[in-house]
């Protein structure tokens, strides 16, 4: 059992004449392993490449003083560098072997969430040394939003409903876009040592790049792990933990983690693009995924309170997530 490549050839636009047939391979990969390629997406690998060309830039040409500066510590919002081993997405394994930068969605001041204090909604921290990054970044998030709201359309089709049912969920969508870099995996390294520990991602769906070293690993349905290896001019989408919510379980979010182990020792870049609904958006298990006369699964609640539960269940809070911390994006990770 493999990882399939959805086309997206004539089904990028509503009504296209082969959604139909791209909803229904969605739904196949969706109750498998929760993960696909995406391919034909309608972004250019020029795009992609700058993004990428971008990231190493970040990592090998910004001071280490200068990321240090710039630290998610120091912003509200958690945007900025995260440095190496500074996150363990597995507890029982070491700490994670990568290290990276958060930007996001450029939402103004006077936005209501921003005023909130709702985490993901605010400023960027950026180096001066990249003075492109800001408009290149706010860009590359653009288009893979409008690329999430397509996925999102095709995810409705290939649940039984009209075409625009998650739409009004996108009014004001969390984003985030994370650069990584993994260094060569170490030579000593044990079993528990990975450049991204097992994890599931939060939100809705994840749309990565990945360069050509590979290291991505899925676990499948029987439990199996298999890599999710780079495919020429496709990104990887895997599907977060707000999907089995909103369809009652019908839908996987499956664990994956990383390990750069490519021979040669050269670093591997990805890029993660995190796409979550509006913090005010209703996930609730929609219709036709609850058997007559069953419970759903899970209990109504916003895309706000589904990510501050994940924040607390996952770092073991002993007291309630202040408001506005429910966005944590520290255990997205995919890459």
């Amino acid at each position: 059992m493999g990882i399939p490549i959805l086309d997206l050839t004539d089904a990028l636009h509503p009504g296209a004449p082969r959604s139909a047939e791209v909803a229904a391979q969605l739904r196949q990969a969706a109750m498998g392993s929760g993960f696909f390629y995406v391919r034909h997406h309608g972004i250019a690998a020029e795009v992609v490449q700058q993004q990428f060309a971008l990231a190493r830039q970040l990592f090998e040409a910004v001071p280490e003083a200068t990321r240090e500066r710039l630290s998610i510590h120091h912003s509200p919002t958690q945007r900025g560098y995260e440095q190496l081993g500074a996150q363990t997405l597995d507890l029982s394994a070491r700490p994670d072997v990568k290290e990276s930068f958060y930007c996001g969605m450029a939402y103004p001041d006077d936005h209501p969430y921003v005023q909130a204090g709702y985490q993901t909604y605010g400023g960027n921290q950026w180096p001066p040394e990249l003075p492109q990054a800001p408009a290149q970044c706010e860009a590359y998030i653009q288009a893979l939003l409008a690329l999430s709201r397509r996925l999102m359309q095709l995810l409705a089709l290939s649940l039984a409903l009209p075409e625009d049912y998650f739409d009004a969920t996108s009014a004001s969508p969390m984003l985030s876009l994370r650069m990584l870099r993994y260094p060569a995996h170490p030579a000593d390294a044990d079993a528990q040592t990975f450049g991204a520990g097992a994890h599931t991602d939060w939100g809705a769906l994840t749309i990565l790049a990945q360069d050509m070293h590979g290291g991505l690993e899925v676990c499948m349905p029987d439990g199996s792990w298999v890599p999710a290896t780079p495919v020429a001019d496709c990104f990887v989408v895997n599907l977060g933990d707000m999907i089995p919510r909103w369809t009652n379980g019908l839908y996987h979010s499956n664990p994956h983690r990383v390990r750069n182990t490519q021979s040669g020792g050269q670093p591997r870049f990805s890029i993660p693009f995190f796409y979550e609904p509006d913090f005010m958006a209703r996930i609730e298990a929609v219709p036709g995924t609850v058997p007559a006369g069953e419970t759903p699964r899970f209990a109504p609640c916003t895309a706000g309170e589904h990510l501050s539960e994940m924040y607390r269940r996952t770092y073991q809070l002993k007291t309630k997530a202040p408001a506005g911390t429910g966005a944590n994006t520290g255990a997205e990770v995919v890459a």
